[in-house]
């Protein structure tokens, strides 16, 4: 009887230590977080606005992280070469990425980049400089419909509340008062949409509201460069001189090296000029505020990086993506500047 009741009792402590050994490992894999891998490509780090962007765009990947999942967020510096970036995305897609979040060097990219990720069917979401349309329609097709997405602002909004600004001054900007309005513009570049629509929406929606003549007196090409703003604008003043009433800066980088060349010039912003931008950049926020900038436009980068951020997550976890996501423009004036400090 005390053989069987032996034997019995050891059989009951193997049960027992096999059951302790499976729950332990049920912990263990329970306390083991899934890794996400995501891979971030930039056009350039030396761009103010997507140094705003990309940061909180780690910080809120990092901020997303918890026991279960932990996002591994790799960013990547085009360095504005496309063939340099486009290399960083074959790594990505090499190495297996989950996701991929691209703000491309040249928009005319996207088929491209588009083909690479759908063959390996990695998820993209496409931020700050927009694909064009017909790309993005073509692409979201067959297993790749619903795993892209575009992120941002309507930069067709962000020309019209530039407009605006001018359009609602209580001259119009209209300084000379002939009738007309006469402007410099100086344009990122060329072949982002973004560019392109500030360019066109600023005057189209001017001449909308006001109903008022325009003479372009010079357009150039500033690659959203700070020191090319202050160029361009050094050498339109010394061309045209007071005949210029506005200078159009389709970013305020360009619009802050603009500021340096109107003030060295000895003109006096808001008085005898008018200056405009876009990205509400803390020190063109305070320009504005202190009256040294007529306005900008807050291109919203927490709002934009967190939606990104959204996507690629769903995208991660297999959800469909809707094929725009967007993220609307504020008019910055002296009368609200405070609020965007």
């Amino acid at each position: 009887m005390k053989k069987i009741l032996s034997v019995l009792l050891a059989a009951m402590m193997v049960v027992s230590l096999v059951a302790c050994g499976q729950k332990e490992a049920s912990s263990s894999d329970a306390s083991a977080a899934k890794t996400v891998k995501v891979g971030v490509c930039i056009y350039t780090f030396d761009d103010a606005f997507m140094t705003l962007y990309r940061n909180e765009l780690k910080k809120y990947f990092d901020s997303k992280s918890n026991d279960e999942v932990k996002y591994d967020v790799t960013i990547q510096d085009g360095k504005n070469d496309q063939a340099e970036q486009t290399n960083q995305i074959d790594n990505f897609i090499t190495q297996g990425y989950d996701v991929l979040i691209l703000n491309l060097v040249q928009s005319t990219a996207a088929a491209t980049v588009m083909d690479k990720c759908a063959t390996a069917g990695i998820p993209a979401v496409f931020i700050n400089r927009e694909p064009s349309e017909s790309d993005m329609a073509s692409h979201n097709t067959g297993d790749f419909a619903g795993k892209m997405t575009y992120v941002g602002a309507d930069a067709r909004q962000s020309g019209r509340f530039q407009g605006e600004l001018i359009a609602d001054l209580a001259n119009q900007g209209d300084l000379n008062g002939d009738g007309k309005l006469q402007y410099v513009m100086i344009e990122g570049d060329p072949e982002n949409v973004d560019a392109q629509y500030r360019t066109e929406f600023s005057i189209s929606q001017y001449k909308s509201k006001t109903g008022k003549e325009v003479e372009c007196l010079d357009d150039q090409v500033g690659n959203w460069q700070r020191a090319e703003g202050q160029r361009l604008a050094a050498n339109a003043l010394t061309q045209y001189g007071d005949k210029i009433e506005v200078i159009f800066c389709n970013n305020d980088d360009m619009a802050m090296g603009a500021k340096v060349s109107i003030e060295a010039a000895g003109r006096k912003i808001n008085e005898d000029i008018y200056l405009v931008g876009v990205d509400a950049l803390a020190e063109a926020v305070q320009a504005v505020i202190e009256g040294n900038m007529t306005g900008t436009v807050l291109n919203d980068h927490v709002g934009q990086s967190h939606k990104a951020v959204d996507c690629a997550i769903d995208a991660a976890n297999g959800k469909k993506l809707e094929l725009y996501n967007w993220v609307d423009y504020v008019k910055v004036t002296p009368e609200n500047a405070s609020q965007y400090k």
